[in-house]
């Protein structure tokens, strides 16, 4: 077993010194873009924005893969709305469509949505009114804080919402990694954390990134970021065992080589893959991991295990350790492409019981050599309906609520008196057109019948004249009142 450091932290070692008031944004990754003037827009070069928000890096997407025909997109995004309308009667009487929907890929109008339904972290933020605003208002550990705030431009610093230093992306992950803190002490803060908490703000509001990052913390992922990482230990031991079964060639070479799980699967399953992986991928990934569990995890770094080092032809070229990490730290990209990774992912025959089956037996074993774990986590949840089914919500906890209320402003006319004002209106129009009558001539022959003015007296007459206002300005003010009414 490789030794780790203790405490609560992941160190990569494609880390710089994290001492010094100036800091590379992309540590790991080599591109044009590395200074802080060309990524805040101040360079003559143009920034070319994939539809993902990237801006350069490897895990920009070059525009190769196959976007989904509009009218395809508009029906999946019209079956999601349905599904999230009755979310509850969907998980529990048609859960296998769910699942395949998933598999399909969520659309991206909903995967932010549809992530914190999957995951519970919808129930959790109507169960708890106003806890992250709590949370969010306390000062926080300073013991935390000083490493939170040396983590933040190492997320995604090729992504246009990390990209400005102090900008709205990082100040939200700074919020939702403190808020944690402040939920779990005794957990604290792990660096693996901080892409995890990105991917959710690239998709949801700060309030249901943090929600989403309990749920991953303590349901999906139970131990993986508390102090010791014996949780991540275990798994990696697990990862082995089902490795020999899924490809005994890959298996025999790195036990052959004494290459510990724990060397080449931290970052993948800390993380989840969301720093490994091209990002149409990770969002694949994503989709199906909120609705199956750790599980997918499982399956992708098997596969990738086996199509790198599956084959006495691949072995040919890493014959030691070093050549063999080399080899699993630049993973062939045809491997990790969208729809080669998600195919076989699905077909991997690895279930939960297997996964369970062999974490009782490395348990066993751990307990043998380590004696007891120093860090009780709670039991993991398969997925989403293993979620819902612990933990089962009211249907006012599923109610969708919108994320943006636009207020009319009233005028100073009442609602009240402008219906009455435009019926009254439109009654007169009515009894106007009932009482139609031609226009009267202007040179009217002795056989006519005579005006109403002829009728009247002299002194009528002359009276009405004098309080009628024009006929011209009678038509003005009806036109007026029509040109506003109608």
């Amino acid at each position: 077993m490789a030794k780790l450091q203790s405490g609560n932290g992941v160190q990569w070692k494609d880390r710089r010194s994290q001492r010094g008031p100036v800091e590379s944004l992309a540590e790991h990754e080599s591109s044009s873009l590395g200074t802080d003037s060309e990524l805040n827009g101040f360079a003559n070069t143009e920034i070319q924005t994939d539809k993902y928000g990237f801006i350069g890096g490897a895990q920009q997407s070059a525009g190769e893969n196959a976007d989904i025909p509009p009218d395809v997109l508009r029906q999946r995004e019209a079956k999601w709305l349905d599904m999230l309308n009755s979310w509850d009667k969907w998980m529990a009487k048609k859960h296998k469509k769910v699942k395949l929907r998933c598999q399909k890929g969520i659309p991206p109008s909903l995967r932010g949505r549809a992530w914190l339904y999957l995951s519970g972290g919808k129930v959790k933020k109507e169960q708890n009114q106003g806890k992250f605003q709590e949370l969010d208002s306390q000062p926080g550990d300073p013991k935390w804080l000083d490493v939170i705030e040396k983590d933040l431009h190492r997320q995604f610093p090729f992504h246009e919402m990390f990209v400005a230093r102090g900008g709205h992306g990082q100040q939200d992950l700074f919020r939702v990694l403190k808020a944690y803190t402040l939920h779990r002490p005794e957990e604290g803060y792990c660096q693996a954390q901080a892409p995890i908490a990105a991917v959710l703000l690239m998709h949801m509001p700060a309030e249901d990134a943090f929600w989403g990052l309990v749920q991953i913390c303590e349901k999906y992922l139970p131990g993986y970021y508390s102090a010791g990482l014996e949780a991540i230990q275990l798994d990696g031991e697990i990862l082995f065992a089902l490795l020999k079964r899924v490809s005994p060639v890959a298996h025999r070479h790195l036990k052959k080589y004494k290459i510990d799980p724990i060397l080449y699967m931290t970052e993948w399953f800390m993380c989840a893959f969301s720093r490994t992986l091209p990002w149409v991928s990770v969002l694949r990934m994503w989709d199906m991991f909120f609705c199956e569990g750790v599980k997918i995890i499982f399956r992708v770094g098997l596969v990738l295990l086996k199509c790198m080092l599956g084959s006495q032809e691949k072995l040919k070229a890493c014959q030691g350790q070093y050549e063999t990490m080399e080899l699993l730290r630049s993973i062939e990209p045809r491997y990790m492409q969208e729809a080669f990774l998600v195919q076989e992912v699905i077909e991997l025959a690895v279930s939960e019981r297997d996964i369970e089956k062999e974490h009782l037996s490395q348990l066993r074993r751990w307990k043998e050599t380590h004696g007891e774990l120093h860090c009780k986590s709670p039991p993991r949840m398969h997925g989403a309906k293993a979620i819902m089914a612990a933990e089962p919500p009211s249907r006012q906890d599923l109610k969708q609520n919108p994320t943006i209320i636009v207020e009319v402003p009233q005028t100073t006319e009442s609602t009240t008196e402008k219906g009455e004002k435009t019926k009254k209106t439109k009654t007169e129009k009515v009894k106007d057109t009932k009482n139609t009558s031609p226009p009267p001539n202007p040179y009217p022959l002795p056989s006519d019948p005579p005006l109403p003015s002829d009728i009247l007296s002299p002194s009528e007459s002359q009276h009405l004249q004098k309080d009628t206002p024009p006929q011209g300005s009678n038509q003005s003010l009806s036109s007026a009142e029509h040109d506003t009414y109608l």
